[in-house]
């Protein structure tokens, strides 16, 4: 997107303190004013004519002002006035950088116009949001986060660093306590609201599950009446969520009840889902490029947003069939050995612990080894990795854990004892690395799949 930073100032209630090629200290912008496109908070992922937001949290972004401007920003945000190595940029003073961050990604939203798909849920919906994006592509133009940019720094600059030309922005939305989603959707707006299941996740922080089912459901909530709510049927308490809105409710699931249902459902060798989709927009058959049948339900749920905004369902379903998720998401590995290696690595909570391990136990394979680090953020540790730890033994998995005790089982206590653990992998080994990103298990997967890079 493309904005000046007069528009910046206007946008967040900010000051010009600092002239750009000529600007008179503390006038609007009208002289020297820049041109800026999209937004950034990282110097390390910054592109030349980008807004720096310097975040303050356990470092002070402040303190790379200089790094961005040598990188190419050309604007930057400040909460402590002007950054005498920010020389050559223009600098607008604000009361709280994160804050302004949300205000100007408001700005943009309106001034984009487009309609906005929000997704939640916790487990699937950065899959989800892929699986929607690349089925929503074949028919509109379609911006996504990146990866899981899906918090207040991350969904502003999906939102800043979207073309002008974006018809649908889909937008995965996060939380890690009450309220977080409902900030979030007063930034972005949603029209269509997917939330994929409730399950324990962050319980710690919002007194369990159903502590969860009340943050996610702030997605619904916030939908205009004209909107849609896209909503996992299988799931109890996401069902229970129609009841939130106004806006009209598509049930996605496999249950005969559901708007949008999955049928024949079929994994091949490397646990790749062929399934029938039926819609009310029509049927099709459904190839996905990604292990797991729990992915089923996130192409569903992507399947009832892309036919709700007029793609066309055999476009739809052959598009998904040719999507790639966000690393470290089930990406299943074969290695010139035969052996297979199962990343998933990128997060983890028991539901998604348990869908990943199944997954595991349905690939045709002589040893079945699961590399398993620490579950974040649950209220209940210590009862949850050890529901995760019998459920491996009743697969008859190999468990390996990988710098906790909680699985019940001595840890490997880095990465070299892990792989020595795992010993040789050859044909007839499938291997699933999982975790909560905390542990990073996404670097031992990457050792498994590349041990020379």
């Amino acid at each position: 997107m493309r904005f000046t930073a007069a528009d910046v100032a206007a946008a967040t209630g900010g000051r010009w303190v600092a002239p750009a090629c000529g600007a008179v200290p503390g006038t609007p912008a009208a002289v020297g004013d820049v041109e800026l496109v999209g937004a950034s908070f990282d110097t390390r992922s910054l592109l030349p004519g980008q807004l720096f937001v310097p975040i303050v949290a356990e470092r002070d972004g402040h303190d790379f002002v200089g790094a961005a401007v040598a990188a190419g920003a050309r604007a930057y945000l400040t909460s402590d006035g002007v950054r005498p190595d920010g020389d050559g940029a223009v600098a607008i003073e604000v009361a709280d950088t994160a804050t302004a961050l949300m205000d100007l990604a408001g700005w943009g939203v309106r001034r984009l116009d487009a309609t906005v798909v929000g997704i939640t849920g916790s487990v699937g919906k950065t899959s989800t949001k892929d699986l929607a994006a690349a089925a929503i592509a074949v028919g509109r133009r379609v911006t996504a986060n990146a990866r899981s940019f899906n918090n207040e720094q991350g969904l502003p600059v999906t939102v800043l660093g979207a073309p002008d030309d974006t018809e649908i922005l889909v937008l995965e939305m996060g939380m890690r306590g009450f309220g977080e989603i409902a900030r979030l959707c007063a930034v972005a707006q949603p029209r269509v609201g997917i939330v994929t299941a409730v399950a324990p996740s962050h319980t710690e922080r919002v007194g369990g599950i159903e502590g969860v089912a009340r943050a996610k459901a702030e997605l619904v909530a916030a939908l205009p009446s004209d909107g849609v709510a896209i909503l996992n049927y299988d799931d109890r308490r996401v069902r229970a969520m129609a009841a939130s809105t106004d806006a009209d409710v598509v049930f996605f699931g496999e249950s005969a009840q559901a708007d949008v249902r999955m049928e024949s459902i079929v994994l091949d060798e490397l646990a790749r889902a062929s399934f029938t989709v039926r819609t009310p927009w029509g049927s099709a058959p459904v190839t996905l490029a990604v292990s797991g049948r729990h992915m089923v339900t996130n192409a569903a749920a992507a399947m009832a947003a892309a036919g709700h905004l007029g793609v066309s369902v055999a476009s739809a379903a052959e598009a998904m069939g040719r999507a790639l998720l966000s690393p470290s998401r089930m990406a299943g590995h074969r290695l010139a050995s035969g052996a297979l290696v199962i990343d998933d690595a990128y997060n983890a909570n028991p539901a998604s612990m348990r869908a990943a391990l199944d997954t595991l136990a349905a690939v045709p394979a002589a040893r079945r080894i699961a590399v398993l680090g620490e579950m974040a953020e649950l209220d209940d540790p210590p009862g949850d990795h050890a529901a995760v730890a019998a459920h491996v033994a009743a697969l008859g998995i190999e468990l390996i854990a990988v710098g906790t005790p909680l699985y019940g089982v001595a840890p490997a206590t880095d990465y070299a004892v892990a792989v020595e653990r795992i010993g040789r992998l050859d044909a007839g080994t499938a291997v699933l690395v999982k975790a909560s990103r905390v542990a990073q298990l996404d670097r031992l997967a990457a050792r498994l799949v590349d041990p020379a890079g």
